[in-house]
């Protein structure tokens, strides 16, 4: 792979001239440690919502880049955000969702942890000589609660404050928005062949809009759109086109708008009437990760809730196809050798510049 100056392609760029990153922070094996080590490890990524948390041994499983994590709520009411690692032979301590657990069982060997985290019982080790259980402790996250997403970190003394993390977000959404009310409703996850970073390039502007989403182009105001950007997050807005019949978002007008949050480094959050869907892409190798969407409504038992919630999971579908599609024709770009790091966008491409900024500023400060 051809390998230009680090330093160069590393340099701040101004918008108005800046390009791309080039390909083999895409393509190049070796970056997969490195994005673990100076991006996973030390940014705030989400875990899950509160109201899947809601009693005492309930908990949820994730992946933090590569570390299996699960959160879970203690007897004490707490929430807390354990490595799902087992400290004996490294079996998985959970291995899915779940309710009402009265203890943390590794299926591999039988090794039982509290709920605060702590080796309650390790079947047969009675007879090994200095093994006291309560000296085990799973390794903890950092854990914050914010409109109702609880988010973690591995290492908080590298990440950035979370108050400025989600610095504006609340005044910009409203002290209406309640997002801490809503329920959960499905979980719906894609394997892509792309690296993680081609993904969310592709979240992040809606220049392709028209030409790779007719149906939502159709939905929103592409001449309205705008994108802004703060330090660790960046908001694309639009009004939701009045079409005077049901769609998956209500009819639209009446000052009703989309809002697409991306925060460093992977997670998403779009807020429209009535619903919020999250979205996590997690690395699974330098040419691969996985992108789940976790759906939450407005608490709406009615026949046209239940409506307008299967037409925002097909619609929603029918979205991330045309995005996986076009996102690993990129990676395959990338990979080819043939790429050069092109102009971006001022307008429509703000938002990806912000991104690699935050790319460049980080691999250069390491």
């Amino acid at each position: 792979m051809n390998r230009p100056d680090t330093a160069h392609d590393l340099a701040p760029q101004p918008l108005a001239h800046a390009t791309a990153l080039p390909a083999r922070f895409y393509a190049d094996p070796a970056m997969v440690a490195v994005d673990r080590q100076l991006i996973f490890d030390r940014g705030w990524q989400l875990l899950a919502h509160v109201c899947q948390l809601q009693n005492a041994g309930d908990h949820v499983v994730g992946d933090f880049g590569g570390l299996p994590v699960l959160a879970v709520r203690g007897a004490d009411g707490e929430i807390r955000a354990f490595h799902n690692v087992c400290r004996h032979r490294a079996g998985p301590i959970a291995q899915c969702d779940g309710l009402a657990a009265r203890s943390l069982r590794c299926r591999y060997h039988g090794w039982t942890y509290t709920l605060e985290g702590t080796l309650r019982s390790a079947p047969e080790m009675g007879t090994a000589p200095d093994f006291d259980v309560a000296q085990i402790k799973l390794p903890q996250l950092a854990v914050r609660v914010w409109q109702g997403l609880v988010f973690a970190a591995v290492d908080e003394a590298k990440a950035p404050a979370f108050d400025d993390f989600v610095a504006g977000i609340d005044a910009r959404i409203g002290p209406d928005a309640h997002l801490e009310r809503y329920g959960y409703h499905k979980r719906v996850g894609y394997d892509v062949a792309c690296n993680w970073k081609v993904y969310i390039d592709n979240y992040l502007e809606g220049y392709h809009v028209p030409h790779v989403h007719p149906g939502l182009n159709k939905l929103l105001d592409y001449r309205n759109y705008v994108t802004e950007t703060a330090r660790w997050y960046s908001l694309q807005f639009s009004p939701l086109v009045s079409t005077g019949t049901p769609s998956p978002y209500g009819t639209g007008g009446d000052d009703s708008e989309a809002l697409y949050y991306w925060l460093w480094p992977n997670t998403m959050l779009n807020i429209l009437p009535g619903r919020l869907q999250t979205n996590r892409v997690i690395p699974k190798g330098v040419g691969h990760c996985r992108v789940e969407f976790d759906f939450y409504f407005t608490l709406d038992e009615s026949e046209e809730a239940a409506a307008r919630r299967l037409s925002d999971l097909s619609f929603s579908d029918e979205v991330q196809f045309e995005d996986l599609g076009i996102c690993e024709d990129v990676q395959r770009g990338m990979a080819s050798g043939s790429y050069v790091p092109g102009r971006l966008n001022p307008l429509r491409e703000n938002a990806v510049h912000h991104f690699h900024e935050l790319l460049r500023e980080t691999y250069r400060n390491a």
